[in-house]
């Protein structure tokens, strides 16, 4: 059983949905394989001004009553498409820093504290700290082509699910079951769903258990 998050690592959504990803990884540790993909937004989707920002943040805060409201202090007019937090959260992968830290780090630094996460000696600074990681290697590897051909990759897989609002879920079953959530930021429409098809997979085992894993060869009838 598979689950794969396709996130931006400053999306405010995403921000509000880390507490029911890491209640997921807690739930069903050793049952499912957990995967995080960056999703990059495409420029026009970054909000124009940091008061647009400020809106969506009250609206999205009050949804999920949250005590306190996100800082649009990382916004900058003059950049267009904040690839470079997204890059250096792919990055630190290389690194073997494969779970949630440095891209936790990075949305916290922006999304919390405003700090300006579309430059990259920010971004990368505060990676590297979370990582425990080289500032210069990790940078160069950021910048690497290689980096960017794999965001590029992911961003187009999520693209190929057919939505566009970030969080993004995709889960898979071992039997070829797969269930899609885009937007969401609650635990249980996907506990729920990841139950119902972890169900179904254990129903697939008795029943191999019992009668074999496969029908019989229709030479064999």
């Amino acid at each position: 059983m598979k689950i794969t998050y396709y996130l931006e690592v400053i999306s405010s959504w995403c921000y509000w949905a880390e507490p029911a990803w890491a209640e997921l990884q807690r739930r069903y540790a050793g049952r499912v394989q957990f995967d995080w993909q960056i999703a990059q937004m495409p420029a026009a989707a970054y909000p124009p001004t940091q008061a647009d920002s400020e809106w969506y943040y009250r609206r999205s805060g009050t949804v999920m009553r949250s005590p306190f409201m996100l800082n649009a202090g990382w916004f900058e007019p003059e950049i267009q498409q904040y690839v470079v937090p997204n890059l250096v959260a792919e990055a630190a992968k290389d690194f073997g820093v494969t779970d949630d830290r440095v891209r936790l780090a990075l949305a916290e630094a922006a999304l919390r504290q405003g700090r300006r996460v579309g430059r990259w000696d920010e971004a990368v600074a505060i990676a590297a700290a979370a990582g425990g990681l080289a500032a210069e290697a990790l940078r160069e590897r950021a910048q690497s082509a290689g980096v960017a051909e794999r965001v590029r990759v992911s961003s187009a897989a999520f693209a190929a699910l057919q939505i566009d609002q970030r969080p993004g879920f995709l889960l898979q079953s071992p039997i070829g079951d797969r269930a899609v959530f885009s937007g969401l930021a609650r635990i249980e429409p996907l506990a729920a769903t990841l139950d119902a098809m972890l169900a179904d997979a254990a129903a697939y085992t008795s029943f191999a258990a019992h009668f074999g894993s496969r029908p019989p060869a229709a030479a064999a009838a």
